[in-house]
């Protein structure tokens, strides 16, 4: 048995497919294994020098929306796989997110693609996966 409880970001990108079929794989290798799917989003924050600027409710309507369809998205797949596992959508930061997420929830090993949705931010503040495999208490498996 490989791992019982496997945590996987997901985020509609190619790289994350591919850690979610990796996670997949995983799970079927490990029977009883739990897998748990992931997806973090956060609404944008506009800072105009020494205050916040209002971001309209239909922008962030829309990045919900594009959120929900992601995690349906992951269902699917999940559900195609024929694995047993849960999907779930957790508002913050995705670095953030997936470290609270595997410490609160005993995961055994983290799947991630090394490159997401995150485009100039990620630049600017450093990836997602490399902020994950720095922090985590646990083994990070990075796909790309």
């Amino acid at each position: 048995m490989l791992f019982q409880s496997i945590l996987v970001a997901y985020d509609g990108s190619k790289a994350s497919t591919k850690a979610l079929e990796k996670a997949i794989a995983l799970a079927k290798a490990s029977p009883g294994a739990k897998l748990e799917v992931l997806h973090a989003f956060d609404f944008p924050r506009l800072y105009l020098a020494d205050g916040f600027a209002q971001v309209p409710a239909s922008f962030n309507q829309e990045l919900y929306n594009l959120a929900e369809r992601t995690v349906n998205e992951a269902r699917s797949i999940v559900a195609e796989a024929g694995v047993e596992g849960t999907v779930e959508l957790v508002q913050g930061q995705a670095a953030e997110v997936i470290l609270k997420h595997a410490s609160t929830h005993d995961n055994d090993v983290i799947v991630l693609g090394s490159r997401g949705m995150g485009g100039i931010r990620e630049f600017v503040l450093g990836s997602v996966s490399h902020n994950v495999a720095q922090h985590a208490k646990i083994p990070v498996l990075i796909l790309k």
